[in-house]
């Protein structure tokens, strides 16, 4: 490739050892990883998005609150994202990245599974997070199915449905109460949780939500359906939907030689998982590292993950053009009378200026 018109690095740069340098390497391509590449890449930079396929909505058929899109399947917004980055120059590298340093020249170095290495000026991070389920068995497979835990994003879809709600925390409460908004039978199984406050109790009681005691011990099916839930000494309890509320960790195994550390995030006054922590740009702790999607705010829906990856995405991009601009001037070494002659004729022209 030839250098790109505006000077800025093109895509076969090369870092020592031969290895691709690039402007910006993003670990994470979900919708706020692929954001911030579109974003970076539109504005001329040289982009490498390293993801390891493994995109946390897999298990839903359907995404939903994305504007002009409700209702695609995940993969397509995914495979419709990586072409639209790709049509402006952005690359794509699968795999996991295993460790992750910073060089003396201050270069990011992200070495991937496989041995692949790859070299960039600044790290935006939208690796996403895990979700932690209560350990009952069956869980996991009926995940993003008939096992949930956004409204907004599956509410509709169980709508006047018998819903139950697993409760293992004080934000059960909240959940039952938000979930009656989609259906007038929903039922509170108290499972491992103490139980509610009288002010609670009498919440749950006028809006007509029923509270069961017990620990569930698995899920029922019929016809690879969900049908409800068996409490301890085998009582049934019958749902079309179970709500659980996991614990949400930032995936940051790759991350600790760069300094980053994950925080509680807070719902409520109540802890609900680990994320990077991250002013309101997305900017970390960490010189040249930004953050985008759930990684960070760990309740963002799709939209809201895509718009903070192009948030971080533009101010990566003006961190750089400060970086440019000031080793432009390290290399101009001065404004000299005649130099400043020279720009004012090319900028303004010489009859303008008087010269």
């Amino acid at each position: 490739m030839t250098e790109r018109e505006n000077g800025s690095t093109p895509h076969d740069a090369r870092a020592a050892g031969g290895r691709p340098r690039w402007d910006a390497i993003v670990i994470g391509g979900g919708p706020a990883g692929l954001s911030g590449a579109l974003t970076l890449a539109r504005a001329r930079r040289s982009v490498l998005v390293i993801d390891d396929g493994r995109p946390r909505n897999a298990p839903a058929a359907h995404a939903h609150n994305y504007l002009t899109r409700d209702g695609a399947a995940p993969g397509e917004l995914l495979d419709t994202g990586r072409a639209e980055v790709a049509s402006y120059g952005g690359a794509f590298l699968t795999g996991t990245v295993v460790s992750a340093t910073r060089g003396s020249g201050g270069e990011f170095r992200l070495t991937v599974g496989d041995g692949t290495v790859a070299e960039g000026r600044r790290l935006l991070v939208a690796t996403g997070l895990v979700d932690e389920l209560p350990p009952v068995p069956g869980l996991r497979e009926r995940w993003g199915r008939e096992v949930l835990h956004c409204p907004y994003c599956h509410g509709w879809e169980v709508r006047d449905q018998r819903i139950a709600v697993l409760a293992t925390g004080p934000m059960a409460v909240h959940a039952a109460l938000l979930w009656r908004q989609w259906s007038s039978d929903v039922t509170l199984v108290e499972h491992t949780w103490t139980g509610p406050t009288p002010e609670e109790a009498e919440q749950l009681a006028a809006r007509g939500v029923t509270r069961v005691r017990g620990e569930v011990t698995g899920v029922r099916l019929e016809e690879d359906r969900l049908v409800g839930v068996t409490l301890a000494g085998g009582r049934p309890v019958d749902c079309q939907a179970l709500v659980v509320a996991p614990r949400f960790v930032a995936r940051t195994e790759a991350l600790e030689g760069l300094g980053l550390t994950t925080a509680d995030q807070e719902m409520r006054g109540h802890s609900i998982g680990e994320h990077l922590p991250a002013d309101p740009s997305g900017a970390t702790s960490v010189p040249g590292v930004w953050v985008a999607g759930n990684v960070t705010s760990l309740a963002d829906q799709i939209v809201a993950a895509a718009a903070s990856g192009v948030r971080a995405g533009a101010l990566i991009n003006a961190d750089l053009v400060s970086e440019d601009t000031a080793e432009a001037v390290r290399a101009y070494g001065g404004f000299t009378p005649r130099r400043e002659r020279d720009v004012a004729e090319r900028v303004l022209g010489a009859a303008r200026h008087g010269l």
